[in-house]
């Protein structure tokens, strides 16, 4: 044992204080189980906090006809069949009440005149059932969980990294980590684990997420625990992404740009959303937007940066200011651009993690007794496309039904099971990181993962590219082992960017042998070389381990919902 390391036990550990995390942790404190979340970034900084557009539930405060049915008939569509049902009908049917919950905890939605709860529309939903909060929604739903837990004081350690979840005999008893500001170690004993730390679109050039956050963490978290990771290669690329500056690259324009009456035009000028969906336009969904302004801007008519111009310089000055105040404030920071004057430059971004660690729908519960996975970590909801403003009920949704889950999962362990083995593995891991003294530098290692996934796994693939990112992945991996650590008086930054890099590696390389498994043109999911859905390939792809892939089927939609759900046309999918 380390003279640095810290003993802790609780009966759940959440891994990740984002807004999965966080009302998993709520929901345990408000049932009187010890609970201790852990982060490796600030609470107020956590990655929901940058989502802008809106959180769905079918309130029916503005269109009466609207229906958890429907939204879950939307969801299905949208995700090209491959969601789970059950998923769907969770988080649909308990939308409401997650709604419901933050507006307890002091959540300040947009509202109507007369008090009802505003509601907007987002991509492809058949009726307006988003609420919001400005562009910020994120940022708000973040703060109140915030402070719920404080309310609750939900114990949260903002800065520790954790780099594996202690398992033995298929069962977990905690996990291991350490402090990112002294090095210090922890060991914490948990009857319980729920992983909510993201997804994996760092690994990507341009992402929306920010520089050291969903590496893949959960991914390689969960694989080495012992869980199947499902649907890697279901990745959403944002239709609007900031192009400059450089280390700002990805950011999101928010799709209320597009919501509120925004249009896209290529470097011709030419309004080009009439090419590939000429009823819905900007309105159409975020795979068909994305995959226009790429094709625009791979067939040579994008702008001079190689983007497309979203402009929303038409409409009153008044509309932006309140609506989209959070866009026009990014724009005047990072490039000193007035919205209201000028049109902006974006291109397609990395955006969603679809695919995750494979759950089961009515709990989400893993392959390993008493870990759970929730949020972005997770899969079953999105299939091949997601709807805007699903990922953040889902946090609600899911975080309160897995809190309640590992409640009852602790209480009924009749004891818990330890082994020194896994403890002195992961406590080995690190030491071994700590005293590599080798030539590479990680972050050139992270940049070469980023380079070769945007080549050769992004929005459109084939299979030479894919085979050809396969072979230069193994050769950064090789590169791993020789890797030179060296935190410094700073801290402990340098080591975590060391795990990043080896999440990094295995989300890549399950990202591109789904990929490659999957023949077909799909939702957000384009192969030039397959570019028609292929209905024997109605399953999710679930990994396990390099090279191994088994194809899962989906349970059938019920009957009420199948009966409100439209057809897809997939015309001007694939233009290339």
């Amino acid at each position: 044992m380390h003279a640095s390391e810290q003993r802790i036990a609780t009966s759940v550990l959440v891994i990740g204080t984002g807004g999965s995390g966080l009302r998993a942790a709520i929901e345990l404190a408000a049932r009187g189980v010890d609970v201790l979340a852990v982060g490796k970034r600030p609470k107020l900084d956590a990655h929901t906090s940058l989502a802008a557009g809106g959180i769905n539930a079918a309130l029916a405060t503005m269109d009466p006809e609207d229906s958890w049915q429907q939204h879950a008939a939307d969801t299905l569509k949208e995700s090209y069949l491959l969601a789970d049902p059950q998923t769907v009908q969770i988080v649909t049917e308990g939308a409401a009440r997650g709604i419901e919950d933050l507006e307890r905890y002091g959540m300040p939605f947009a509202r109507e005149k007369d008090g009802r709860i505003s509601q907007r529309f987002f991509g492809a939903h058949t009726y307006r059932r988003t609420a919001f909060a400005g562009d910020y929604t994120g940022l708000e739903i973040q703060r109140t969980l915030v402070n719920r837990a404080a309310q609750l004081d939900v114990p949260i350690l903002d800065t520790v990294y954790i780099t594996r979840i202690l398992v033995r005999d298929n069962a977990v008893f905690g996990a291991y980590g350490f402090d990112l500001t002294d090095g210090s170690r922890y060991v914490i004993h948990a009857d319980a684990v729920i992983l909510a730390s993201g997804g994996h679109t760092r690994i990507w050039r341009r992402t929306s997420s920010r520089r050291d956050e969903n590496t893949g963490d959960s991914f390689r978290l969960a694989v080495l625990a012992g869980c199947r990771i499902r649907d890697a290669e279901l990745v959403q690329f944002h239709p609007s992404g900031l192009i400059a500056p450089e280390d700002a690259a990805g950011t999101l324009v928010s799709e209320a740009a597009r919501g509120e009456g925004g249009i896209l035009r290529n470097g011709l000028g030419e309004r080009f959303m009439s090419r590939y969906d000429s009823e819905r336009m900007e309105l159409s969904t975020r795979d068909r937007v994305a995959l226009a302004a790429y094709t625009e801007i791979k067939e040579g008519r994008g702008t001079p940066a190689g983007g497309v111009w979203l402009d929303v310089s038409h409409l009153p000055r008044q509309t932006i200011m309140t609506r989209l105040p959070r866009v026009y404030q990014t724009l005047l920071e990072l490039q000193m651009l007035d919205i209201t004057k000028d049109p902006v430059e974006v291109a397609p971004t990395a955006h969603y993690s679809m695919g995750g660690v494979w759950v089961r729908p009515e709990d989400h519960s893993t392959d390993v007794d008493g870990l759970y996975a929730i949020g972005e970590a997770s899969s079953g909801l999105h299939g091949a496309n997601r709807l805007g403003g699903n990922s953040l009920i889902e946090l609600l949704v899911f975080g309160r039904i897995v809190g309640q889950a590992a409640a009852e999962y602790s209480a009924g362990l009749v004891a818990q099971r330890r082994s020194a083995e896994a403890l002195e593995a992961a406590r080995a891991e690190v030491d071994q990181l700590l005293a590599s003294d080798g030539p590479e530098n990680v972050r050139s290692l992270q940049r070469a993962i980023r380079d070769l996934m945007t080549e050769h796994a992004g929005v459109v693939r084939d299979e030479n590219g894919l085979l050809k990112g396969l072979a230069e992945l193994t050769a950064v991996e090789a590169r791993i082992s020789q890797l030179g650590v060296h935190p410094d008086i700073a801290g402990f930054q340098d080591l975590a960017h060391a795990f990043d890099l080896k999440s990094a590696a295995l989300a890549a390389r399950a990202t591109i042998d789904t990929a490659l498994e999957r023949r077909e043109t799909r939702g957000c999911h384009n192969r030039s070389d397959y570019p028609e859905l292929d209905p024997s390939l109605q399953v999710n792809l679930v990994w396990s381990a390099p090279g191994s892939v088994e194809r899962q089927a989906i349970p059938p939609i019920p009957a009420e919902i199948a009966a409100l759900m439209r057809e897809v046309s997939t015309a001007g999918k694939l233009v290339e």
